[in-house]
Order: structure tokens, then C-alpha cells, then sequence
């Protein structure tokens, strides 16, 4: 049976620090080429819907950590703590991958991309799960522990705005529609990227619950993956449209 290796958790945590700083230096001065920012005169050849292409790219980070769950023997379901952890990265998932793409109206996805982040997937949903079910160790009172429940309120709360900023953005378009127009409500009042917010403030919930090296790395990489991307939504908004508000900041409150 599979046995934990303190090594491998460290280098493979070390190697996806090191993918975010690369993601940083690539995306912070360029976005991606998809979505808003794809380019119109040199679309990609291969491209997926949207709704098929974010199954595809989701599945494995849930897929992943079950897989190991059922492979583990004997099946590891103490202490509550690291259940709870690992239920939490698997809720997540089980979202973005059976709810989120059949409500998403977002434009067909290019397969390049499609190809490196199911990768990605792989090997994060590989990282998280093999820590927290072959690795963790957690006292049997983890669940009254302050780390735990201040990280699962942060988590729970970034979740709570990332599905609401994802339904607001969902009924700026009826079915069929491509255009793109100014997000209103919710988060959206204050920031461009609410969504990214909310999604960066989950996974650094999740890290600070688990106080592990790996799920810290995760965060720092979704901060240096999607916090460019909102950057950069946020000029093209105001590139965009001559009546965007003067007073909303790309990615923090009040502060970015």
C-alpha cells in the first residue's frame, strides 16, 4: 500500500511555489488568450464549449483525491479533522466539476489550455489528497482548534462569494449571448474580480484549516494564477466601457 513520504509532499509543494511565481511573471504584464482577452484575429484552432471543456479540465482534482481515499487500506476516516479537510477540497471540486459548467455561458475554451490545466488538476488534486490522507497528522480537538474554524469560515465565506459573483456574472447574458457587459452587485460594487476574490480568500481559508505546506502552496498559486487575471479584467473594463466606476478596485477591497 502507499506509504507517506515527507520528501515528495516537500518537493512537489516547492515545485508548485515555483509554477505560481512562473504564472506570475507570464500572466502579469499579458493575460492568458481566452475569454475576454482572446485574440480576435488569431483565435486558436482547437477550441471546446465551455460547459464541456471546464468538466474536463475540474474532474481530476476531484477524481484524484477520491481515488486515493478508496485505495488506502485500511480506509482512513480519523480523526474528524482530517475528514473534514479532505471533504471540504472534494466539495469544492464536485462544484466547479457537476454544477458550475452546466450553468457557465462562458465562449468556447482552447484545448491548449484545456490540455494544461487538466494537468495541472492531476497533479494538485494528487498533492492535496496524498498529503491529507496518507500524510496528516492531526490532534483528535483539530475541529475546536482556532486554525481550523477560522480557516473554514474563510473558507466557507470564499466560496459564498465566488458561486454568488459566478451567478451574477451568469445573468449579465441571456442564453446565446457573447457581449460582454459591466458586472453589478454583490462584491462586484468594490471589486472587478469578485469572483477571484472570493476564490483566492476559499483556498487561503483551506490552507490556513490545514496548516499544511501544501495547501499553502496552492493558495500562493491561485493568488499568483487568477490575481493577474483579475488585474487585467479590471483594464479592460475600464478600457472598455467609458462609464465604468472610477471607484472599484481590480482584486482587494478598497486596497487593489
Amino acid at each position: 500500500s502507499m506509504q507517506c513520504l515527507p520528501g515528495l509532499v516537500l518537493a512537489l509543494s516547492s515545485l508548485l511555489g515555483a509554477l505560481a511565481l512562473l504564472q506570475l511573471s507570464l500572466y502579469l504584464r499579458a493575460p492568458s488568450r481566452y475569454g475576454k482577452h482572446e485574440e480576435r484575429l488569431c483565435r486558436p484552432r482547437g477550441q471546446l464549449p465551455a460547459r464541456c471543456a471546464w468538466f474536463l479540465q475540474e474532474l481530476p482534482s476531484f477524481l484524484v483525491p477520491a481515488l486515493l481515499l478508496a485505495l488506502r487500506s485500511p480506509p482512513r476516516l480519523e480523526p474528524l479533522g482530517c475528514r473534514l479537510l479532505c471533504c471540504l477540497f472534494c466539495w469544492h471540486y464536485f462544484y466547479r466539476t457537476f454544477i458550475y459548467p452546466f450553468f457557465t455561458r462562458g465562449r468556447p475554451f482552447p484545448l491548449q489550455l484545456l490540455f494544461f490545466g487538466m494537468l495541472f488538476c492531476i497533479y494538485n488534486g494528487f498533492l492535496q489528497g496524498y498529503y491529507l490522507i496518507y500524510c496528516a497528522e492531526y490532534p483528535n480537538d483539530w475541529c475546536t482548534d482556532i486554525r481550523f474554524t477560522s480557516g473554514l469560515l474563510l473558507f466557507l465565506l470564499g466560496m459564498g462569494i465566488n458561486i454568488h459573483s459566478d451567478l451574477l456574472l451568469r445573468q449579465l447574458r441571456k442564453p446565446g449571448e457573447v457581449t460582454y457587459k459591466i458586472p453589478q452587485g454583490g462584491l462586484f460594487t468594490y471589486v472587478s474580480g469578485a469572483n477571484y476574490f472570493g476564490e483566492i480568500v476559499e483556498w487561503f481559508g483551506f490552507a490556513i484549516a490545514t496548516w499544511s505546506l501544501p495547501a499553502f502552496a496552492f493558495a500562493f498559486f491561485t493568488l499568483c494564477c487568477i490575481g493577474p487575471r483579475a488585474y487585467h479584467h479590471h483594464r479592460y473594463y475600464l478600457k472598455t466601457f467609458t462609464d465604468y466606476p472610477k471607484s472599484r478596485k481590480a482584486l482587494i477591497p478598497f486596497i487593489f
